[in-house]
C-alpha cells in the first residue's frame, strides 16, 4: 500500500483537526533530528512517519496542505521525502527552516553511513563482513523489486502507460542516456494530454480542493528566489572550481539532482551506470554493497 493510499484512508476515517500554533525553532529542531533517526522504510515509510508526526500528533500542518505539498514534490526530481521535509521547514521558518529540516532529515544517516562505509572499505574482504553485505544486498534487490511493483501500481492505470513504461525500461537496458528517456517520456505525456487525455490515465480529481487557509502569504518572492538560488549555486561553483575528483562529483550529482524524476529508485540506474561504467568510481559489487548499506540506515 502506498503512503498516499494510507493517508487518504486515514482522511476518510476522520477529518484532521485544525493546526495548532506554530512550534518554536527548538521544538522543530528536535523533531527533525528525531525523524532523521527513525525514518526507515524508504520514501513510502518516511512520508507515512512524517504524516503521523506532523499532521496527526502535533498538527503543525494540515492534512490537505501536507498532501498538496507531497503531490508537488513527487513531480520534482530527487528524493520526495526530503523535499517534503524541506518544504514544511520552509513554510515555518523560511530558508533557515528548510535547511534545518532537510539537513537533519539526512544528517544521522550520513554519519552512520560514513562509519559503515569505512568498515566495508577496510574489512569488506573479511568473511563475516562480506556475508553481511551479501545478505543485505539480496534483501535490497527484493526491496527494489517491491518498490517497482508498488510505484507501478500507483501510476500505471492504462495500456498506454504500461507501453510507455516498458519502452522506457527497454531504453534503460539498451544504455540510452537517462535524461533523454526522461525528456522523451515528458514529451509523450504532453502530447497524450493534448490529443487523448485518458491515454496515460485520468487527470487528478481536484473536486473540493481549495487553497489551505493557513498558508502564509508570500511577499518578496523574487528576492527569496534569488537568495535561495545563490545558496545553492555558490557552494556548487566553489566545488566545481576545486577541480579533480571533487569537481567530477559536484558536477555529476548536480546533474543527477536535476534529471532524476520518479523518486529515489529512479536515481539508481542513472547513478549506477555513471559511477560504474563511465567514471569507474566503483565496481558493480561495490555499488550493490553501497545500496545495501544505504537501505539499512534511516533517511533517503
Amino acid at each position: 500500500m502506498s503512503s498516499e493510499t494510507a493517508i487518504e484512508r486515514d482522511r476518510g476515517a476522520a477529518a484532521t483537526p485544525r493546526t495548532t500554533a506554530r512550534p518554536s525553532e527548538a521544538q522543530a529542531f528536535r523533531l527533525w533530528l528525531k525523524l532523521g533517526m527513525i525514518s526507515f522504510g524508504g520514501p513510502a515509510g518516511q512520508i507515512a512517519i512524517m504524516h503521523d508526526e506532523l499532521v496527526e500528533r502535533r498538527r503543525w500542518i494540515s492534512d490537505r496542505r501536507f498532501l498538496h505539498a507531497l503531490n508537488f514534490c513527487m513531480a520534482l526530481p530527487g528524493p520526495e521525502a526530503q523535499q517534503l521535509a524541506s518544504y514544511i521547514g520552509y513554510s515555518m521558518y523560511g530558508v533557515r527552516g528548510a535547511i534545518t529540516a532537510g539537513g537533519l532529515f539526512v544528517l544521522p544517516a550520513f554519519v552512520l553511513l560514513c562509519f559503515m562505509s569505512a568498515i566495508y572499505v577496510e574489512y569488506g574482504e573479511v568473511a563475516a563482513v562480506a556475508g553481511i553485505v551479501r545478505g543485505l544486498g539480496a534483501a535490497v534487490i527484493a526491496l527494489v523489486a517491491a518498490a517497482v511493483i508498488r510505484i507501478g501500481g500507483r501510476v500505471i492505470h492504462t495500456l498506454g502507460a504500461l507501453v510507455l513504461a516498458a519502452a522506457a525500461f527497454g531504453l534503460i537496458v539498451a544504455g540510452v542516456p537517462f535524461p533523454l528517456i526522461v525528456a522523451g517520456a515528458a514529451l509523450a505525456g504532453y502530447l497524450a494530454a493534448r490529443r487523448r487525455p485518458g491515454l496515460l490515465g485520468r487527470p487528478a480529481d481536484r473536486a473540493g480542493e481549495e487553497e489551505p487557509s493557513e498558508a502564509p502569504r508570500e511577499t518578496g518572492l523574487r528576492r527569496r528566489f534569488v537568495k535561495t538560488l545563490l545558496l545553492w549555486l555558490v557552494p556548487v561553483a566553489a566545488l566545481l572550481l576545486a577541480g579533480g575528483l571533487v569537481a567530477e562529483l559536484a558536477g555529476f550529482f548536480t546533474l543527477a539532482a536535476l534529471v532524476t524524476f520518479g523518486g529515489a529508485y529512479a536515481v539508481l540506474p542513472f547513478v549506477a551506470t555513471a559511477a560504474v561504467d563511465r567514471f569507474g568510481w566503483l565496481t558493480a559489487d561495490d555499488m550493490v554493497a553501497g545500496l545495501a548499506l544505504g537501505e539499512s540506515t534511516p533517511g533517503p
